[in-house]
């Protein structure tokens, strides 16, 4: 599961004019006070309410709070208190254990606290930044019949709704916490589905519904739901598909959801059906950089799925049409140049898939029958 956020962009924007809102409380001098109306209001508009979260969630930090379970460090999903301790945490975490985690009781048993998750769903449904369209009663005075609308925009947080279940869920994921994982991102997805009904397909949420569908089928996978994975991989591929390939991070999420669908494919002996999606997400990345850029992170990856596509010719039986494939992988990567500024890792995986090829390529010099050399 990829840990880049897909509504980063998205909201950058706001998150700038929140960061510039927030210097100048900072640097404001302590005596100056807000200019008043007649009737001693702040004439400061009152698009922008900042309360502050008193349980710390918010985009710059995070802390635990009383809804917040300390072993997987999310939200609580199915929450169970422990007896006799009475400690709470999400049902499948603290099921791991035989001892409390927190205080080192024996767990006689876990029991549901129905009463906390309700709250901590409450807290979920409110807490993200709130969108709230209302009639502008200066501007509507005396026109009943037209009525103008204007958003207030409640800030508690200085993140959507979406990146906040997103968050969320990246953390249950990592904890293996992939009941709690999927069910944000259920709610995420279907928060983008009504947006998009609301406001068309947008580049923007399809992009956002893509990455997200894409972890659906990431936790999918990991519960070992084949269906499941395979069907939010094909929603996945759905929604980018509707977007233009000269974003290296469309390309990149496209792709990906494509071998993953080719990877469940191939692990469950269907060939020829792994075969044409390797091959489907080989042409994407051979068109982005063929037509758009050659940014070295790309060529490594043409260069992984020409692996993927080789290694089932070889399953196939096809073993010259896979050695063609392994030595054009092996040029691509060899022809390539990284430059100075270009992270440590991204060489370190060149020579990697480097290596691999290289293996892959003497097992196949190895098989070919002699009347072939």
């Amino acid at each position: 599961m990829s840990t880049v956020c897909p509504f980063a962009r998205a909201s950058s924007k706001d998150a700038e004019h929140s960061g510039e809102k927030i210097q100048k409380e900072h640097k404001a001098d302590p005596n100056d006070q807000p200019d008043k109306d007649k009737q001693g209001r702040d004439t400061d508009s009152d698009e922008g309410v900042t309360p502050k979260c008193p349980f710390g969630y918010d985009s710059h930090s995070f802390k635990l709070g009383p809804f917040s379970c300390v072993i997987c460090r999310a939200l609580l999903y199915q929450s169970s208190k422990c007896v006799p301790c009475g400690h709470k945490f999400c049902k499948a975490c603290i099921l791991r254990f035989n001892d409390c985690p927190l205080c080192g009781a024996d767990i006689d048993k876990v029991e549901p606290d129905t009463d906390l998750q309700v709250l901590v769903d409450q807290f979920i449904e409110g807490h993200a930044r709130i969108k709230r369209t209302v009639p502008n009663s200066d501007d509507i005075k005396g026109k009943e019949d037209k009525k103008q609308l204007k958003n207030i925009i409640y800030e508690d947080v200085s993140l959507e709704r979406g990146s906040f279940l997103l968050q969320h869920a990246m953390r249950a994921f990592q904890a293996q916490n992939l009941e709690s994982a999927k069910s944000r991102l259920t709610l995420c997805a279907e928060d983008i589905h009504e947006q998009l009904e609301s406001s068309g397909s947008t580049p923007e949420l399809c992009s956002q519904l893509g990455a997200v569908l894409g972890m659906l089928g990431d936790c999918c996978r990991a519960m070992g739901d084949v269906s499941g994975a395979v069907k939010h991989y094909n929603e996945s591929i759905e929604s980018l598909s509707k977007l233009s390939t000269d974003d290296a991070e469309v390309v990149h999420a496209l792709s990906v959801s494509l071998n993953k669908i080719g990877d469940l494919k191939y692990y469950d002996n269907d060939l020829l059906a792994s075969q044409s999606y390797y091959s489907q997400a080989l042409d994407v990345r051979r068109k982005a950089i063929k037509d758009f850029t050659k940014l070295s992170s790309q060529i490594i990856d043409v260069a992984v799925s020409l692996a993927k596509v080789a290694d089932v010719n070889r399953g196939l039986g096809n073993e010259k049409a896979a050695t063609e494939r392994f030595q054009e992988a092996v040029k691509c990567l060899e022809c390539l140049s990284l430059q100075p500024d270009e992270e440590a890792s991204l060489e370190k995986r060149r020579l990697s898939v480097l290596e691999f090829l290289h293996g892959q390529l003497k097992e196949c010099q190895n098989t070919v029958p002699a009347g072939e050399n």
